[in-house]
């Protein structure tokens, strides 16, 4: 084995191509964690595989952002029910954009969905589709979501978000890198092997959803339907819905869960003026600050007692991941339009958002906030707020302790008025294998298109169908993204650069390559 490390860390390709198949994944799957070892190398004749799909990849660039464009242009807003229709509608594009290249098609019925209102409605289908099956090849199932957040220009757009608008050389609209951006990436990978008659080296199969954003109704149930079905001859799952962490290309074996949490206070019967009952009665909206304000310290630190006792400790291992992570605290600074970070070294802000749990309050619904004043006393208020979890923190565990602790604080307050806490989402953190097959695959074909190794991060926010999938199938889950750093998802100006758009869709046909080979 010593001979063996030693003839791949001098990037022996003759070793390679004498090697067997089986001895070369065996060493793979033992080294793959140290990311500057041979194992990101392509194979021999990778470049000359890949050139005719990257020259046709540019050479139809204009055409495959003018895809994206008449996307953005669907407002598939799933936050807002009444939108649905425009969600069903992208789905529809997706599904015609399939077929049209040779794919097979079905719309997965999820059920049914109860409003805060009562009202049941019809959930939006989800996409299950494939391309034409070799049993001697492994299959890849891609997941990628059509949904998008709510934007309006008077949140604060430059552009129009429906109407993808490019600046020197990015591509401004909602959904360019979350998600439809990625997804056309995908399909546009198969796309290349088809124009160009080079056969695909993998079954390709997708699952595409309409309702990620309000966190993917009905799709856990789907997935546990159809393990027995659509699923079994899955091998491996990959998800591009995140971006990289700085300006180098990444992989992603990481993410934290969340639970979403709702602080009713309810007091007198109606909203009062506070020149008549100001200073009389003890007010809803002073015990919800109380109450909120118990939750964290100044310095980020969550005070809900036992909350963060279950939080897996930091390995060795684990430390040196972030070392190579070329993260620079002062153009981070400048990009969040903050004076300084809550931690003073990159790798603790990169811990603090990635590995570590967070606590973030996030509004008070029944408390006046438009422009100008008004002197009321609110008769009842909402605080919401959501902790992301890490491993091993587990989300109904702590839901209790969470609900324990408000009870106990507002006992304090001697207080007339109701509490009521309840919570949604529950979502658990995930955590990849980085010796699996996938990131070999993924390290060389990003070194094939960038010509560097990769970054191995974690993600700060929750992907829940990640660990979903991985829990659910067994299956092996990489998240490959191809968003820049400062893309803005979810915020205002949302962009993806056309050159992460092409190169990505380069990137992602490569890995197709790579993972063949890793059969």
């Amino acid at each position: 084995m010593a001979v063996l490390s030693l003839c791949l860390a001098h990037g022996n390709t003759f070793f390679f191509s004498i090697m067997t198949k089986l001895i070369v994944v065996a060493f793979l799957l033992l080294h793959t964690s140290d990311s500057s070892s041979s194992s990101s190398s392509s194979a021999p004749g990778a470049a000359g595989m890949l050139e005719p799909l990257f020259q046709y990849i540019d050479d139809h660039q204009n055409q495959f952002v003018q895809r994206l464009k008449e996307w953005v242009a669907v407002q598939s807003d799933s936050g807002d029910h009444t939108k649905w229709g425009e969600v069903e509608r992208i789905l529809n594009m997706t599904a015609v954009r399939i077929q049209e290249m040779g794919g097979t098609v079905e719309f997965a019925d999820v059920g049914t969905h109860q409003l805060p209102s009562g009202e049941t409605v019809l959930l939006p289908p989800v996409i299950l589709a494939e391309f034409e099956k070799d049993p001697k090849k492994a299959t890849l199932c891609i997941y990628g979501h059509v949904d998008v957040q709510p934007a309006k220009m008077e949140d604060g757009w430059t552009t129009d978000p429906f109407n993808l608008t490019e600046i020197k050389g990015n591509l401004y609209g909602r959904g360019a890198t979350d998600n439809k951006g990625p997804v056309l990436a995908w399909l546009h990978a198969v796309e290349t092997y088809q124009a160009i008659e080079k056969e695909i080296p993998m079954n390709i199969k997708l699952i595409i959803e309409g309702l990620e954003e309000v966190g993917s109704y009905g799709l856990l149930e789907l997935t546990r339907k159809r393990n027995d079905s659509f699923f079994a001859d899955v091998d491996f799952i990959v998800i591009s819905d995140n971006v990289w962490a700085t300006r180098t290309p990444a992989l992603t074996y990481g993410t934290r869960g969340s639970s979403y949490f709702f602080v009713e206070v309810d007091g007198p019967k109606l909203d009062f003026h506070s020149g008549v009952y100001g200073g009389s009665i003890q007010e809803p909206m002073s015990d919800l600050i109380a109450l909120l304000g118990s939750l964290l310290d100044h310095t980020g630190k969550i005070l809900v007692p036992g909350v963060t006792d279950d939080v897996a400790p930091l390995t060795e291992d684990e430390r040196k991941l972030y070392d190579n992570i070329s993260f620079d605290l002062e153009e981070m600074k400048s990009v969040a339009g903050v004076k300084h970070f809550l931690q003073d070294t990159k790798e603790g802000v990169l811990m603090a958002r990635w590995r570590n749990p967070s606590l973030s309050i996030h509004g008070i619904q029944g408390a006046f906030s438009e422009p100008g004043t008004k002197t009321v006393i609110p008769k009842q208020v909402t605080g919401k707020f959501s902790i992301r979890h890490v491993p091993n923190m587990d989300p109904p565990d702590v839901e209790r302790k969470v609900k324990a602790h408000l009870q106990q604080v507002f006992s304090t307050l001697k207080s007339p008025n109701r509490l009521r806490v309840t919570a949604t989402v529950g979502a658990k953190p995930w955590v990849a294998n980085l010796k699996d097959p996938q990131y070999v695959a993924g390290q060389r074909a990003v070194r094939e298109v960038f010509g560097v190794d990769p970054e191995l991060i974690r993600e700060g926010s929750t992907i829940p169908i990640a660990q979903n999938f991985q829990e659910e199938t067994g299956k092996s889950v990489m998240m490959l993204p191809i968003g820049g750093h400062d893309d803005g998802e979810h915020s205002q100006n949302e962009k993806i650069s056309r050159y992460n758009y092409i190169e990505g869709t380069k990137l992602f046909a490569a890995y197709f390559y790579e993972l063949s080979l890793l059969q």
